[in-house]
């Protein structure tokens, strides 16, 4: 029987990005690349899994901006225009590299690779791989948790707790219209926590939550097991803790798995390295170089120079991390186990793109842990949090510190010199939005559509994206800033003049439907309802003070 669990959670988003009104934009390509790297390789690792009768349990967050994507019929479309185009490169590859007998194997590898990628993406699911991950959850394997609307920073939006709320409520809502049931755990955004917002999860049906490290390690009173065990906040939501240790030796750039030489060269892509006219076809239209996905060497050292990349070493270097990882989680597991009355649980979150899209070893390893924790010891288990939950339903009372993952772990990444000026544009916008909620409340309450209820949604939907913590983040790490600032600029503008046009009764209906086909975010949802709902228990709550 296991002594203790390993919880191994992977948070999968991305900001939505969506641009109809050209034929080729070069940021869609975030979403297509972690189709190809990350999430159809993850699907095929679950369902080999269950095939081999492998019993394992995985937690993961689809944010509602993914969801949205891999579920828009434009994008689905896009996406197989830019499989076929890397489909036809591989095929030209195989041919190119015929008298180069180590590339000429890499070439037939993609190529059979992208493939069974199509195979998978347009025959088995139709285009929607979203249902891939619900068929998983639907048989017990996969633990899908959702996350605020947009993947905004709560901490900095709590200035107007209306904004906080519906960030949390139409995240879930969407949720329950995609699965078919209510989401038990949140991924908050950035693990952006600060005391009290676990009660708005509360009143959304939340079960947990998930914090750094130090937001339990910090928590009042010291929790008596650290991370190892979960504790309710006062509003009883569970918070789970991240254990540093399994995190380091993933995520550190200088000790961690990823950086192991056999392992393949992310930074080296054909896409940047053969001659122009060859290439040209599969770059960006404007002549811009980009990653094709198709690489040929290995990390090597650190040095410029780097060797040819082998499939069997890299892949033997997986096995061997993840029967380490495995070893250093059971030693951890005997060590605590002694100390506490129930179970440790080790909470091992990750970005999913991490596995496959950077780390191209990534999902192999995930496989290899799956099956040694099945196949070669019994002294762990893997978990979902809402599965130890049940197990363990009482565990201590403590309010975790206000904190956030990233740099020093206190917000500071979403609001320093590169970003800061972003809060008091979606602070003011949120002020406009309760107004404009409380003054055209007879609208939302309506069944029938009209265009103010119509300006309204936009407006809400203007407002979320412009919230997205993705923004803050890319203007901090200085990569595709102008883009970050155009989107904040752009929705901030379309939300401006819509409430400029509700107040002065001037909608323009044909710029509004433009900007509802371009923002298509939750279009079959009343989001300006949700403000609505925050205005109306507001201020209930404030005459029974």
């Amino acid at each position: 029987m296991a002594k203790g669990y390993l919880c191994l959670v992977l948070h999968a988003h991305l900001p939505f990005v969506r641009h109809p009104e050209e034929e080729y934009f070069l940021e869609e390509n975030w979403l297509y690349e972690a189709i190809t790297e990350t999430y159809i390789p993850l699907i095929e690792v679950f369902q080999r899994l269950i095939d081999d009768g492998v019993d394992f349990r995985l937690t993961m967050s689809l944010t509602p901006t993914l969801v949205s994507m891999l579920k828009d019929p434009f994008l689905q479309e896009r996406y197989l225009r830019h499989l076929n185009k890397l489909i036809e490169l591989a095929a030209k590859e195989i041919e190119r590299t015929g008298h180069q007998a180590h590339f000429h194997g890499l070439a037939l590898m993609y190529y059979r690779r992208l493939k069974e990628a199509k195979d998978l993406f347009l025959t088995q699911y139709h285009k929607d791989i979203v249902d891939a991950f619900k068929k998983f959850q639907d048989m017990g394997y996969l633990e899908i948790i959702t996350c605020c609307a947009t993947h905004g920073f709560l901490p900095l939006l709590n200035i107007n707790p209306s904004d906080v709320k519906a960030q949390i409520n139409v995240g879930v809502d969407y949720y329950r219209k995609v699965f078919g049931r209510r989401p038990k755990g949140i991924w908050l955004p950035e693990c952006g926590y600060y005391p009290g917002l676990d009660k708005f999860l509360k009143e959304a049906g939340i079960k947990y939550f998930f914090v750094d490290s130090h937001g339990i390690i910090n928590a009042d009173p010291s929790p008596r097991y650290g991370v190892y065990a979960p504790v309710y906040c006062d509003s009883g939501v569970a918070a789970f803790g991240r254990d540093d240790e399994s995190s380091k030796q993933v995520w550190s750039s200088k000790e961690g798995y990823p950086g192991d030489p056999d392992y393949r060269e992310y930074y080296k892509d054909i896409g940047h390295e053969l001659e122009y006219d060859y290439i040209k076809p599969y770059i960006h239209p404007s002549g811009i170089r980009i990653n094709t996905g198709l690489k040929y060497w290995r990390i090597t050292g650190n040095s410029e120079y780097k060797e040819a990349y082998v499939p069997e070493w890299a892949r033997a270097k997986a096995q061997m991390h993840a029967g380490n990882f495995m070893f250093n989680r059971q030693k951890q597991i005997e060590h605590f186990s002694h100390h506490m009355d129930r179970k440790p649980i080790i909470v091992a979150p990750y970005d999913a793109e991490l596995f496959g899209h950077w780390w191209y070893e990534g999902p192999m390893w995930i496989e290899f842990l799956a099956r040694k924790i099945f196949y070669e010891q019994n002294e762990l288990s893997m978990i979902t949090p809402l599965g130890y939950l049940h197990e363990y339903p009482t565990n201590q009372m403590s309010l975790p510190s206000a904190s956030s993952w990233g740099y020093r772990g206190y917000n500071e990444f979403w609001v320093e010199g590169s970003n800061d000026w972003l809060y008091r544009h979606l602070h003011k916008a949120g002020e406009r939005m309760q107004q404009i909620t409380e003054t055209f409340s007879f609208c939302l309450k309506k069944k029938a559509s009209s265009i103010q209820k119509r300006a309204l949604n936009q407006a809400a939907r203007e407002l979320l994206l412009a919230q997205a913590s993705d923004w803050a983040f890319i203007m901090k790490t200085g990569t595709m800033v102008a883009y970050a600032q155009k989107r904040v600029s752009l929705h901030i503008g379309r939300f401006t003049r819509l409430y400029e046009d509700l107040i002065n009764d001037s909608i323009n209906l044909e710029w509004l439907e433009s900007i509802e086909a371009r923002d298509n975010i939750f279009l079959d949802m009343d989001c300006a309802d949700y403000y609505l709902k925050n205005y109306v228990r507001d201020r209930s709550e404030i005459k029974k003070k």
